[in-house]
């Protein structure tokens, strides 16, 4: 029954010519709507150079104030884009780009700002700008134009960077190549042994700045043995008052003692002096020694002139201490009675020794100030400060010569009439006793003020110990750089000792300058390029694909092989008519009466079951079908040249789909009817948007990620992609069992869901029928 209905169909589909073309161009119109859309795909981001993408560049440049190189990074992207063939880039003004947009003119404008090259060198300021171009897009010409587009933007971008990337990176490896061969040239050895000698003189420096600073504590220490030499003169003469107290009280013996204590109070006032004198002998080999320095140092030998100002200074207190002393004895001796022959002969002796002190102290004070003037002076004029020189050691004789004149006339003058006095120490003890108590009270307060000024020289000469030591520790340091200095000299000369313990570091050194020298000496462009894109990517295919076209072949063709089948529902009849049953029953040209109305299943009892029918009218339908697969997939491969490593496989795939969508198709149609139709083409529809052919499912809405594996095209496509790239394990068979797999709904539709719904889409025929449109 089955091949007596395809028999029957086959020869009334070749009766006539008419037939004969329609039945070709249902097998031939599929394979076109497969071919055009993917001859049409084939190389389309390939073929973008007619895209017109304007290009304005109103960069202003950057020249920098440190060096004066003018930088405008706008001029090499014009000239970079003009010899880029990616896109048609059109080079005109920022107003005629930004117009062109919008007009439709250009598909996208690239507009370079006037101060891109300044932003882009704020990458070397504390306040980076980022840099920008103005991007335009008309969005509306093309819905792929603008991803190209902004691919081709991309593309200018990148190019930015690697450029200005590799420009920083030739320039830095350029000087470094010009700073190794300066490093190596005859005026740099001769800068190196400019700056040995420089650090040499430093160190020396530094060493007699601390030998001065040595001397100044020194100086100080002097300084302190004569406070100390006061401050024991002092407690004498208190201890001598307390002793002559005690020897008023006692009478005769007392004024013995007090010629004792007489004694004693000369020679300690004769030591104090002399030590003064031989402190001003040190001040004067001081000044010498710092004028001496004043041609290496200034500086230095200004503060040490300073230094012996302010000590020259301090010893004035010890004038006012013999001064404040005397007058005390002044007043105790004109308590004596004026009988007493000895009273007027000792008070005029006390008042030219008062008025000899005051001298010295004027002495004193005047070299002080000459000392202070001098340091001043040392910085401005040399001549002046020789000048200086020789008064200060005029005015340092002078004070020794007053403190001899002191001296002198304390032994000639003072000290006889102290002696006299004794004798007649008897008629003057009230007075006497009231003036050692006098003096006992101001010794003890000088004695406090020695005191102080002691501690405070120590401190001093601590601070100054510890200067000295940081002196000598920095001159340690400058010498250790020269050392260093001349061994890399001799590193870099590749010298060598040829000893076994002193060659490591001089070898290591040697190691790092041979890899800076073989860095500067290489390819300073292949270098820069390498650092400006220090990534280059490999790109390994994996079941490589020739073009896009061959890529888009197996969606274009299997959507192209469910058009078909629709078509085949389109323009051939689904159903058997009674006449044509009647003829396969070898009934005549009608069915006997018996059989009741027109439609599927009504001639069973003859023998022709449902089954029968649907089978036999579908057998058309599945020749057509196969034919249409066999021809686009031949064309795919031999007219357009898609890639198929496996053509036999690609073959089966295109037969299978063919069935399978052709099954689908006719048995929605044999059901339904016309509303079978619109579901094949709903179906077509969902298929397309949710196959996976165009963009990966995965960037799909949640719905069409859900609905992916319920859909037969999804696998055929898969299975045509392992056919033409290869296959991973069993994925080629596996998707050719799931797309067989859409046969068993399809028949159960059409040989069982089928019966229930017959009566349903004769009535649903019937009423189309009688609206005489439809």
């Amino acid at each position: 029954m089955i091949w007596g209905i395809f028999k029957r169909d086959m020869c009334h589909a070749t009766r006539n010519v008419i037939a004969v073309i329609v039945s070709m161009g249902l097998v031939v119109v599929p394979a076109l709507y497969a071919w055009f859309n993917i001859a049409a795909s084939w190389n389309p981001y390939g073929n973008t150079k007619a895209l017109k993408v304007a290009v304005a560049n109103n960069d202003k440049g950057y020249k920098s104030d440190l060096i004066p190189v003018r930088v405008n990074v706008g001029e090499t992207i014009i000239s970079t884009l003009h010899a880029n063939d990616q896109l048609d880039w059109q080079f005109v003004k920022s107003d005629k780009a930004i117009d062109g947009v919008k007009s439709g003119e250009y598909y996208a404008a690239i507009v370079i700002p006037k101060g891109f090259s300044a932003d882009m060198m704020t990458l070397f300021s504390p306040d980076i700008k980022h840099a920008q171009l103005k991007y335009y897009l008309n969005e509306k010409i093309n819905p792929i134009a603008p991803h190209i587009t902004d691919q081709g933007a991309t593309t200018v971008v990148n190019t930015i960077d690697k450029t200005f990337a590799k420009t920083i990176a030739q320039v830095g490896l350029d000087l470094a190549s010009s700073i190794l061969h300066y490093s190596q040239s005859p005026q740099m050895a001769e800068y190196m042994r400019n700056l040995n000698g420089n650090l040499t003189t430093m160190a020396d420096t530094l060493s007699g700045a601390s030998q001065q600073v040595t001397s100044y504590s020194q100086l100080l220490g002097s300084a302190n043995d004569i406070v100390d030499s006061t401050g024991k003169l002092l407690a004498s003469a208190t201890k001598a008052g307390k002793q002559a107290q005690s020897a008023l009280k006692q009478g005769k013996s007392g004024a013995t003692s007090f010629t004792s204590a007489g004694a004693n109070v000369t020679s300690s006032v004769n030591t104090a002096l002399d030590q003064v004198s031989g402190a001003f002998d040190q001040v004067a080999a001081k000044v010498n020694k710092a004028f001496d320095a004043i041609g290496k140092d200034s500086d230095t030998a200004a503060s040490q002139l300073t230094t012996l100002s302010e000590q020259v200074s301090s010893s004035e207190s010890l004038y006012d201490t013999y001064i404040t002393s005397l007058n005390h004895m002044h007043e105790s001796v004109e308590q004596l009675p004026d009988s007493d022959s000895a009273k007027q002969a000792l008070l005029e002796a006390i008042d030219r020794e008062i008025t000899l002190l005051e001298a010295a102290k004027g002495d004193s004070q005047k070299l002080a100030q000459q000392l202070k003037d001098a340091s001043t002076q040392v910085t401005q004029d040399t001549a002046a400060a020789e000048r200086s020189r020789k008064e200060i050691l005029n005015r340092i004789t002078s004070a020794k010569q007053s403190i001899s004149n002191v001296r002198d006339d304390y032994a000639t003058n003072v000290k006889p009439k102290i002696d006299a006095l004794a004798s007649t120490v008897s008629t003057l003890i009230s007075q006497t006793d009231s003036m050692i108590t006098q003096l006992s009270g101001t010794a003890d307060d000088l004695d406090d003020v020695t005191g102080d000024v002691g501690t405070n020289v120590t401190s001093i000469r601590s601070t100054l110990g510890a200067i000295a030591k940081k002196l000598d520790s920095s001159a340690a340091t400058v010498k250790e750089l020269i050392t260093k200095l001349e061994t890399g000299g001799n590193a870099g000369d590749g010298n060598s000792d040829g000893g076994d313990g002193d060659n490591d570091a001089s070898s290591s050194d040697s190691g790092e300058s041979d890899e800076l020298r073989a860095l500067a000496t290489a390819n300073a462009s292949t270098l820069s390029t390498l650092i400006s894109a220090p990534v280059a990517l490999h790109r390994v295919s994996v079941y490589p694909i020739a073009n896009y076209g061959s890529a888009m072949a197996p969606f274009y063709t299997i959507l192209s092989i469910w058009v078909g089948a629709i078509i085949l529902c389109a323009m051939l009849k689904v159903t058997i008519s009674d006449r044509e049953k009647a003829h396969v029953l070898g009934l005549g040209d009608t069915l006997p009466r018996v059989a009741g109305p027109s439609g599927p299943g009504n001639a069973s009892r003859w023998g022709l079951r449902l089954d029968h029918e649907y089978f036999g009218r579908y057998a058309i339908f599945a020749l057509l079908a196969l034919l249409q697969g066999t021809l686009v997939c031949l064309g795919d491969m031999y007219f357009l040249g898609v890639q198929a490593n496996h053509a036999l496989q690609f073959l089966a795939v295109g037969w299978l789909a063919a069935l399978v969508f052709s099954n689908i198709v006719y048995a929605l149609t044999v059901s339904f009817g016309d509303i079978g139709k619109a579901v094949a083409v709903v179906l077509l529809v969902m298929q397309v948007a949710g196959s996976g052919g165009t963009f990966p499912i995965e960037t799909l809405p949640k719905f069409f990620q859900m609905l992916y594996p319920f859909l037969p095209f999804p696998h055929a496509i898969d299975a045509m992609h392992a056919a033409m790239a290869g296959s991973y394990g069993n994925e080629y068979l596996l998707d050719m069992v799931y797309l067989a797999l859409f046969l068993i709904p399809s028949l159960l539709l059409g040989l069982v869901l089928r019966k229930p719904v017959i009566r349903l889409n004769n009535w649903v025929s019937r009423n189309l029928e009688s609206t005489k449109v439809m």
